[in-house]
């Protein structure tokens, strides 16, 4: 059922949230102001009321392109709509990311319509095992985007904090509950986390118990160097 990789940095076009750290990134290599992409927009495009203040908004977070703004910024960015979108985080992105209507999905998890409807709002999973594996299939979910999707990242993300930090060997078991991993296979991966974090801290020691820059940086990412070190697993 799970695909244990690590996402791939083409993400599907439609869907996935806006990227606005990349449209900062690709406006700058090319030396124009917010001025001028939204001058593009207005004249190639036909969007008249796209103005600087809006481009700096999408590039601020603060508020994202709808599906014609995005190909028309795209355009005057001279890249692909793919290049200005983020990887899908919750259960709604990766259904519209696979073009695919509520009603196929709640039919393929065996949900009543309302119920999944009312899922995907809160974003609070709560189907069955047989459910969840039913979703991971029909969305094409990794067991990283299955985790977040279902609202298990941050709490995975807190149990491998602690378990580099201290002794990794008392948070096996929790974790094995989390995640269907291979006992053997997790046992492995929590041991060399702990021991890359720790030569971390003691590349650069902090003071007073603070673990340092790398250390801080390491536990940052926490998610990402777990994910990393179980797909290298053999």
């Amino acid at each position: 059922m799970w695909r244990v990789r690590r996402p791939s940095s083409h993400p599907a076009p439609s869907g996935p949230p806006f990227n606005a750290p990349a449209a900062r990134r690709l406006r700058a290599a090319l030396n124009m102001g917010p001025e001028h992409v939204a001058h593009g927009m207005r004249v190639s495009y036909g969007l008249p009321y796209v103005t600087p203040d809006l481009v700096r908004a999408w590039e601020r977070g603060t508020a994202s392109p709808g599906n014609q703004e995005l190909t028309a910024l795209a355009g005057v960015l001279w890249c692909s709509p793919g290049d200005l979108t983020g990887r899908p985080q919750t259960l709604r992105e990766h259904r519209v990311a696979r073009g695919l209507a509520p009603e196929d999905v709640a039919r393929a998890v065996g949900l009543a319509l309302p119920a999944y409807l009312r899922m995907e709002e809160t974003d609070g999973w709560r189907g069955t095992d047989r459910q969840s594996a039913a979703l991971a299939d029909v969305l094409g979910l990794t067991l990283p985007d299955f985790m977040t999707v279902t609202g298990r990242a941050e709490k995975l993300a807190d149990l491998l904090s602690s378990a580099v930090t201290r002794r990794w060997q008392g948070y096996v078991r929790p974790i094995a509950k989390l995640t269907p991993l291979d006992r053997r296979v997790l046992e492995n991966v929590l041991q060399s986390l702990h021991q890359d974090y720790q030569g971390h801290v003691t590349a650069t020691p902090g003071r007073g118990g603070d673990p340092g820059a790398a250390g801080r940086d390491f536990l940052d990412r926490v998610l990402e160097h777990f994910w990393a070190a179980v797909e290298r697993h053999p």
